[in-house]
């Protein structure tokens, strides 16, 4: 195929080889960044998304030479330090992604680059324990136990010695932990409708609860399940989960991700042979059970399945809109609401269902806010990249702001903090699925 200027076709992606011992070469891996890393600065169309690129676009204009070359191999790390894996270059701005002859793939080189280099063991302590959700939900979610936690990650002394110690930034939004997690809200919990499938869904749902939904924010899944069986649809919880790991693979650690894949897939393949249809309330979440799982481990039947059978809860509910199966009687209208869409609900090429869904609800303008928060999870919180975190939000917030909302938020609830924090008007986010809760009237 000759190469064009470009790309018109839909994106592709590749399975990653991550089994391959060539893939933790460092001197293969460098190559392969000075190839990418040459075409990127040759364009320069996504220095806006994140910090990574204006990273490397930096070094490039530092060296001698004005060119990558002339960039020492040392250096590529600050540029894989500041890619929190948001997927935007992929999905939304890179002309160049297969099936175009330069296959160029930055997320997934970013996450290449992650895990040589923790397989070179050159990880921090502190984003070993911000990644593992599961140990530290456990134990900070134990009553008094998280009421503690959340009252010392108010104080500003302890916040101080926080940063000092562990690298966790004094001005950072923290989540808090509530004792009554969606687990314990929803025990027990069963659904009088009954399911009645339509075009691709199944009509019956089965919410895996995701670490930070279970421990952190657990009211969105009470209005998740009030909505869906308001809807005819019965919902139930996964009956057991580890960490979709998402966390982990941000950090590369590949052994970690393939265990919670094997705590997790079998499980959740059970319940779709039984005809359950499956969901998550985080957008990572569903990301990683769609696209990240199947591409590290793509002959595994179970994991495909899984990704076949797993939705975004905006996108099933739309999915029934089409088939006529979404009742409309909402008692309450919601006026402006800012929405910001999510990047890993973005790269999941739903389109913006949230939105639409939102939209049908009478008196309701919804403004949709398609930039990253800059948050993702981890980023945000640390010490060397909370600046760089806040200056990525500062759109955002502009766009918020500038729409003077009755309601704001994300599907991402850490998002919507993130923003809610930068704002700093004592406002706080909703949930979509909660304001969409509210208009029925439920």
């Amino acid at each position: 195929m000759a190469a064009r200027e470009g790309n018109l076709d839909a994106p592709t992606r590749h399975a990653l080889d991550w089994r391959n011992p060539d893939f933790y070469s460092a001197a293969s891996l460098h190559a392969e960044m000075e190839r990418v890393f040459e075409i990127c600065h040759g364009c320069r169309r996504c220095v806006s998304l994140c910090h990574a690129f204006p990273t490397l676009f930096d070094l490039v204009d530092a060296a001698a030479s004005l060119e990558v070359a002339g960039v020492a191999k040392a250096d590529y790390g600050k540029v894989v330090d500041h890619c929190y894996l948001c997927d935007l270059c992929y999905m939304t701005k890179c002309p160049y992604v297969p099936p175009h002859p330069w296959a160029v793939d930055f997320p997934h080189l970013m996450l290449r680059a992650k895990a040589v280099k923790f397989s070179q063991g050159d990880v921090r302590l502190r984003d070993k324990v911000l990644t593992s959700t599961d140990a530290v939900g456990r134990f900070a979610g134990i009553p008094i136990v998280a009421q503690t936690v959340n009252a010392v990650n108010k104080i500003g002394v302890a916040r101080q010695a926080l940063q000092a110690v562990a690298g966790i930034h004094a001005g950072a939004w923290l989540p808090a932990f509530d004792s009554n997690s969606m687990r314990k809200r929803l025990a027990g919990h069963v659904s009088a409708a009954r399911a009645e499938a339509a075009g691709r869904t199944r009509g019956r749902v089965a919410l895996f609860a995701t670490c930070y939904m279970n421990r952190n924010e657990p009211g969105p899944g009470a209005d998740l399940v009030a909505v869906f069986e308001h809807n005819g649809i019965p919902v139930r919880l996964v009956e057991r989960e580890r960490c979709c790991g998402m966390p982990k693979l941000e950090l590369g650690d590949f052994a970690s991700v393939a265990a919670a894949k094997e705590a997790n897939i079998p499980v959740l393949a059970k319940l779709v042979d039984a005809g359950w249809d499956l969901m998550a309330l985080v957008p990572s979440c569903v990301l990683m059970f769609k696209q990240e799982l199947p591409l590290l481990f793509p002959d595994d039947a179970d994991v495909q399945k899984v990704k076949a059978a797993f939705f975004d809860p905006f996108e099933y509910l739309m999915l029934r809109h089409k088939e006529g199966r979404l009742r409309t009687d909402f008692k309450q209208p919601l006026g402006r609401v800012a929405y910001h869409a999510a990047c890993h609900q973005r790269v999941q090429n739903i389109g913006p269902k949230t939105r639409e869904a939102l939209s049908l609800v009478p008196g309701t303008e919804v403004e949709i806010i398609e930039r990253c928060s800059g948050h993702d999870g981890t980023y945000a919180v640390k010490r060397e990249f909370h600046e760089f975190a806040m200056k990525i939000v500062k759109p955002v917030v502009a766009r918020v702001n500038q729409a003077e909302p009755d309601h704001y938020g994300s599907d991402c609830a850490m998002a919507g903090h993130h923003i809610a924090h930068a704002r700093a008007d004592g406002s706080r986010p909703e949930h979509p699925i909660t304001l969409l809760r509210f208009a029925y009237g439920i």
